[in-house]
């Protein structure tokens, strides 16, 4: 245990943990791969089957050579590091995660690499580089073997040939099959080479003529992503085994060498090491620069094209479900690697697994997000790889370099110009940024060697052969020779000692090495691309970095930071809001709002902001502090006001800096490594064999040295490092305290970091089904928590407390986010995949089943369907509500494509009408259906969670969306609407042509002509009878319905018609509109109006089942109500007259409103008529104005309006400027009188009969809009009519209150006033 251990200490600082070969144990022989026997137990649980038979038996149906078999760690040095555990399985299924291979010499036999890395549970990352290439299988037992299985592979074959004559008819099979076989099969045959794989398995194995070939696996486990280093060093190990001169030393020299003598490169230096023939060169970068990331981001630009890139790179800021497919393994791993490297400063918070191995297939099903990748067959066509869900999955074809986008996706913010940028950048480097071509360079190094390689190849021999103390050389030795190049006495003494036959060996090989490394700038050309290759990488991601650093600047704004202590914080971290998302976003430039308003809302980025706040009690997070910094850099180069919302792109400025700090480390190397060296061996073990990998000594490879000069200087670094976390841990928190809280904090909901690969029993698999069950519940109740919360919030506002903080663009992104939850909680152990939305696809089977339960009964689907009716929609008839109406409506809407915007609308529509947990309800009350659907242990099947869940969506019913109403703005929509007449006072018919025209914030319907005298009678309540008008009507959505104009043309003996009120339903959502008018519609009558426009109010539902009920949104503004005097009459003889305080403060409320409305953002203003003519509205309020003071009927004997009063100022104005009594007045107030005539003779002259009291609420709404108010009103003061038409003591008439008032409706100038057409049409000024 002591030589396991020895070494540990400095293990931190090495560069490499792990030397591992994976391959063949012949002592075990051919087992069938063990994963591959779980997978097939799995699918037979699946299907009902006994797993236990099935798994018993052997599967003769593939050729062996097309086979999985269990590959094994052969060997592995050192034993363990206590920083980095070995985990045994994890290691042999990444390294295999296809099991063996077996070739014959007609297949290819090109090695090739790939890399992998391991997530561990606290979220740190090892990675690891594999070198897989083919050696001859010499064991008999394992040929004779192989041909044993050929031999019954090949009596199956042709047994189910005879069984089966029809080719068509043995292919043939039922439509609905299943997700995990179209997978398993897209996984089969994924190594067999394209040019023979028909070829083979027509000829298969023959012991006798063929040659047979294994896979075997070279392995380096490393704490940081070198990957050229890596790669290098193990192509050339392969060389050392496949050339036929041996290496200079024996294989266990550089494999020590490479595990304890090389160390990790310091911040910001390089390192030069030696593999077995070349010098290999890396670099890590400094403390303010981006982090270490070695995988070529060119291949992945060139794999995908910018456009692609930049389109994954926004679904992977969204924490979308995101699955990479290719052939090759390293492809995954470049495109997972090289996204989740441009997310800087954000980190990937979910399920991470770039390569997934076969016996994984079952964490596709994984409710969450998650970026993984899967290998796919050659030739397999990708409308056959069925996925368990695909609502939200982003899925990336590599090979076909194309990719598939989720629906409802926002674009990155200036995306055209970041994709030039970029392909700027790609097209200095020589690279088109189309994309859509491979990797130019072979995936190893092929082990023909170049005319270059066997220069470098033979000086590094010479070198190491003439180096007598076998290695141990810093970098001393080119020092010396840059000392002694031109030196004219070196010269001299060199020509002597070559006449004399005297070699000075050392000094040749030095010069020599020098020679053989001379590229450009004295580089090798190998040296040379990897420059190329991680300049071009810094520069993009130096783009990407910039791009953050632009849209938060000034992040540290709106972070909230109001926790004393780090313990406090943690413990309360759930309940807190850390970030001012309503303050942020109203900051931001309008286009950036789709894109932020979804991110600001993922875990990555409450991750950043979790980091920002806890670094005011600890150290800066490595990224957070390289952010922060560039912020920073920025600011003293473009000072940018916080309040300047400016969405011009800004390119990169670091371009150039990034990549010379790169060069300038490769150009002078700041360490070079021990030289690989004899070791202190057993002679005759290992005997070198040309092609076939030695077994390894164990006891020199299993410790370190004792002590070398950098490990002990790292490990007093880290000893230092360790004093000072341990004095401040009693200062701050337990260690393991805070590692829980921030587990806690960090996942919520996300248990699953990390597939653990090591224990894959079905009992672990349900464990993991579980977990996932909990955490969707957990996001569940947080979601609707959330949502609740910041509605209720706003509609607080709306009546007066506190500040808005949420927006409708926040609404809509929650309301996205809990349609992709359904999703997701849908899509968890389905058993058939049909469709790309789960949810729909058991709608349409709910539906189908519905049906024909009514075709066989003959009678109206009875399940969930109520009559639903409200108190005040008198005359309205009962809504039909159930499930398969509302589907139908949505399939009705040729808008919809796909099923997974049916199932968006769907909930949409459901969430609106107060439904969703009643109909999902209604959904999963057939069980049987339900079962035959879901596997035991999905979420829909779990009884108290799916309770809990339905209870967590039933309190959404407590406040009113309309979310259905605003995002569906472009489809026709049926609408009903009834005119209730006033019976006890007038006829309940009329003899004239009524009409009709609905307006709402999206538009109006138009004219509606109404059959007259078409009466309809409905009971209510108490059946007593009510008789009204009705008419159906359909047209685009008009959204939330504000005004009703309602008319007739007075033809007939009984015109007059004296109406109650306008009900208007949209038949799709319910939602019911009531349009109070109280006033008659005839000439002689009232004002003699035959139109009116009337302002709707929204009916809230009293008569609902479940939820909602005493809970309510407060009713908008609506059109005055019956009380407001008919005439002048009725107002003057009885009633409450309001008091002048309470006229002065309605005008300074109803300014108020419509100020308040222009100061929210202009998508949620809603509709401006409802604040100028709706009851405690601008006309409201000034026409109390007018009425207070004004003389009484008696002196008149007639109905007097105010707008009488206008018509006689006028008039006196007319008169007084033809008898020239104004010659000697102001300016000024010819110009207001002039205006004032026009106006109020334009309103008279239009064709429009709206009646005086009509007539009055135009010329304020016109005045409102044309800031002309303050300038009649001293007009109006001032004219002597005022003193025969108002009483002393009338507001009008006291200077002081005219002045004040002057003063409160100037401030309505600052505002763009628009008004709608149902207002102004046929005014012509």
């Amino acid at each position: 245990m002591s030589a396991t251990m020895s070494g540990s200490g400095s293990a931190p600082c090495r560069f490499a943990h792990y030397f591992i070969v994976c391959g063949l144990d012949d002592e075990t022989g051919l087992e069938p791969d063990a994963l591959a026997a779980l997978y097939q137990w799995l699918e037979a649980d699946r299907q009902g089957k006994d797993p236990e038979a099935t798994a018993a038996g052997e599967n003769f149906d593939q050729s062996p050579l097309k086979r999985t078999f269990k590959s094994k760690v052969l060997a592995h040095y050192p034993e363990n590091i206590e920083c980095n555990p070995f985990d045994q399985d994890a290691v042999n299924m990444l390294c295999m995660p296809k099991g063996l291979s077996f070739r014959t010499q007609r297949d290819s036999l090109a090695p090739h690499f790939h890399s992998f890395l391991i997530t561990r549970e606290d979220g740190s990352r090892t990675y690891g580089f594999v070198h897989t290439f083919y050696e001859e299988v010499t064991s008999p037992q394992i040929c004779s073997a192989m041909q044993t299985l050929h031999q019954m592979h090949q009596a199956e074959h042709n047994t189910s040939a005879q069984n089966c004559p029809s080719s068509s008819s043995s292919s043939s099979s039922s439509s609905s099959s299943s997700s995990m076989d179209s997978l398993s099969s897209s996984l089969d045959d994924v190594d067999s080479p394209s040019t023979h794989g028909g070829r083979r398995s027509c000829e298969g194995y023959d012991s006798v003529r063929d040659t047979l070939y294994v896979s075997k696996a070279m392995c380096l486990i490393a704490p940081m992503p070198f990957m050229h280093a890596c790669k290098r060093f193990l192509a050339q190990m392969h060389r050392a085994v496949s050339c036929s001169p041996p290496p200079p030393l024996p294989l266990e020299s550089y494999i020590y060498n490479v595990l304890y003598e090389v160390p990790l490169p310091a911040s910001g230096r390089s390192l030069k090491f030696h593999g077995v023939y070349e010098p290999i060169l890396c670099q890590r970068p400094g403390v303010g620069e981006l982090p270490l990331a070695d995988f070529p981001l060119a291949d992945a630009f060139r794999l995908l094209g910018v456009e692609n890139l930049v389109q994954l790179f926004t679904c992977v800021l969204l924490e979308m479900q995101i699955l990479l497919y290719s052939q090759d393994y390293q492809r995954l791993m470049v495109v997972a690697e090289g996204i989740t490297t441009l997310l800087f400063p954000f980190q990937w918070q979910h399920v991470y697994v770039p390569i997934l191995p076969a016996s994984l297939l079952h964490f596709l099903d994984a409710p969450v997000p998650y970026l993984m990748g899967l290998q796919s067959k050659e030739g397999t066509d990708r409308s056959k790889l069925e996925l368990p869900q695909e609502a939200n999955l982003c899925f990336v074809d590599i090979d076909n370099h194309c990719i598939e986008l989720p629906e409802d996706f926002p674009q990155f913010p200036n995306r055209s110009e970041f994709i030039q940028e970029l392909s700027e950048v790609l097209l200095s480097f020589g690279q088109s940024p189309e994309g859509g071509s491979g990797s130019p360079e072979p995936a190893v190094m092929s082990s023909q060697t170049s005319t270059l390689e066997k220069e470098l190849k033979s000086t590094s021999l010479r070198e190491l052969a003439d180096d007598k103390r076998n290695g141990n050389l810093g970098g001393e030795a080119l020092d010396v020779l840059e000392l002694l190049q031109g030196n004219p006495t070196l010269e001299r003494l060199q020509a002597l000692a070559k006449r004399t036959g005297v070699k000075v060996a050392r000094l040749e090989a030095l010069a020599a090495g020098q020679k053989g490394d001379e590229g450009v700038g004295g580089r090798s050309p190998v040296e040379e691309e990897e420059l190329r290759n991680a300049k071009l990488n810094v520069q993009l991601r130096e783009v990407f970095a910039a791009r953050f650093a632009t849209m938060f600047a000034d992040y540290e704004s709106f972070v909230i930071q109001n926790s004393p202590d780090l313990e406090s914080w943690l413990t309360n971290r759930e309940q807190m809001h850390n970030f001012d998302k309503a303050s942020f976003l109203s900051d931001q430039p309008e286009p950036y709002l789709p894109f932020l308003s979804h991110f600001i809302e993922t875990q990555m980025f409450a991750t950043f902001i979790d980091n920002k706040i806890m670094s005011q009690w600890e150290e800066k997070e490595p990224l957070l502090r390289v952010f922060d910094g560039r912020i920073e850099k920025a600011r003293l180069y473009n000072v940018r006001a916080p309040s300047l919302r400016s969405s011009v792109y800004q390119k990169c400025t670091f371009l150039k800096e990034s990549a010379q700090a790169i060069e300038q480390r490769l150009r002078k190397i700041d360490h070079t490594a021990i030289h690989p060296h004899l070791l202190d061996m057993k002679i005759g073990q290992g005997k070198y064999q040309q092609g076939f990998f030695p077994k390894l000594q164990a006891d020199v490879l299993a410790s370190g040295p004792t002590s070398n000069k950098w490990s002990n200087r790292t490990c007093s670094t880290q000893r230092r490092v360790e004093r000072h976390r341990q004095q401040n841990e009693h200062l701050v928190l337990d260690n393991e305290l805070k590692e829980k809280y921030m587990q806690e904090a960090r996942n919520l909901g996300k248990n699953l970091r990390q597939p653990k690969l090591s224990d894959l029993s079905p009992a672990v698999i349900a464990q993991t089904n579980w977990k996932f069950v909990e955490g969707l519940l957990k996001e569940c109740k947080m979601k609707t928590k959330r949502m609740l919360v910041e509605k209720m919030g706003r509609e607080a506002v709306e009546l007066g407390h506190g500040e808005a903080n949420i927006t409708g663009l926040e609404e809509n992104t929650l309301i996205a986010s809990l349609c992709d939850l359904l999703e997701r909680i849908w899509s968890h152990g389905l058993q058939v995949k049909q469709g790309k939305s789960a949810l729909w696809s058991h709608l349409l089977h709910y539906q189908a089943r519905e049906e024909k339960n009514e075709q066989q009964a003959e009678s109206p689907v009875s399940n969930g369907q109520e009559r639903r009716k409200t108190e005040s929609s008198v005359g309205l008839p009962g809504l039909r509500v159930s499930v398969i109406q509302d589907m139908r409506h949505i399939q009705s809407m040729a808008e919809i494509k796909t099923d997974v915007g049916r199932a968006r609308a769907w909930i949409r529509l459901s969430l609106e009408k107060k439904l969703l947990s009643q109909h999902l309800k209604q959904l999963l009350s057939n069980q049987a259906l339900t079962k035959k659907l879901y596997k035991r242990y999905a979420f829909l099947r779990c009884e108290e969670e799916k309770e809990q869940f339905l209870f967590h969506l039933l309190s959404l019913n407590a406040v009113d969306y309309f979310c259905f109403t605003s995002v569906f703005t472009t489809i026709m929509i049926p609408y009903r609407a009834v005119i209730i007449p006033i019976k006890k006072l007038s006829n309940a018919m009329t003899t004239s042509n009524p009409w009709l025209c609905v307006s709402g914030e999206l538009g109006d319907s138009g004219i509606l002509q109404i059959t007259k005298n078409i009466l309809e009678m409905t009971f209510d309540s108490a059946f007593r009878p009510h008789t009204h008008i009705s008419i159906a009507f359909k047209c685009q959505n008009l959204g939330k319905l504000t005004t009703v104009q309602l008319g007739h043309d007075n033809s007939g003996l009984l015109a007059k018609w004296l109406v109650d009120c306008v009900m208007v339903r949209n038949e799709i959502t319910g939602h019911t509109y009531k349009f109070p008018c109280g006033r008659w519609l005839g000439k002689g009558v009232d004002d003699g109006s035959l139109e009116r426009v009337l302002i709707g109010e929204f009916v809230v539902p009293c008569g609902d089942d479940e939820g909602g009920r005493g809970s309510k949104t407060p009713p908008l503004q609506r059109s005055p109500s019956q009380i407001r005097r008919i005439s002048i009459t009725s107002l003057t003889g009885r009633g409450n007259k309001p008091t002048t305080v309470q006229i002065q403060e309605s005008i300074g409320e109803a300014v108020n409103n419509i100020i308040k409305h222009f100061h929210k953002p202009e998508k949620e203003r809603g509709s401006l008529t409802v604040l100028l003519c709706g009851e405690g509205g601008l006309v409201w309020a000034l026409e109390q104005f007018f009425h207070h003071g004004f003389r009484s009927a008696r002196i008149f004997q007639k109905n007097v309006f105010v707008w009488d009063f206008f018509e006689r100022i006028v008039a006196f104005l007319e008169n007084r400027d033809q008898t020239g009594d104004l010659q000697e007045s102001p300016e000024p107030l010819s110009l207001n009188s002039e205006s004032l005539c026009r106006y109020v003779n334009a309103i008279n002259n239009m064709p429009r009969n709206i009646g005086k009291d009509g007539k009055f609420q135009l010329l304020v709404c016109l005045g409102a809009r044309d800031r002309l108010l303050p300038q009649w009103l001293p007009l109006l003061a001032e004219c002597p009519v005022i003193m025969r038409m108002y009483e002393e003591n009338a507001l009008l008439r006291d200077k002081l209150t005219v002045s004040s008032l002057l003063g409160v409706l100037e401030t309505l100038h600052d505002f763009p006033i628009t008004l709608e057409t149902s207002l102004t049409k046929s005014v012509e000024l």
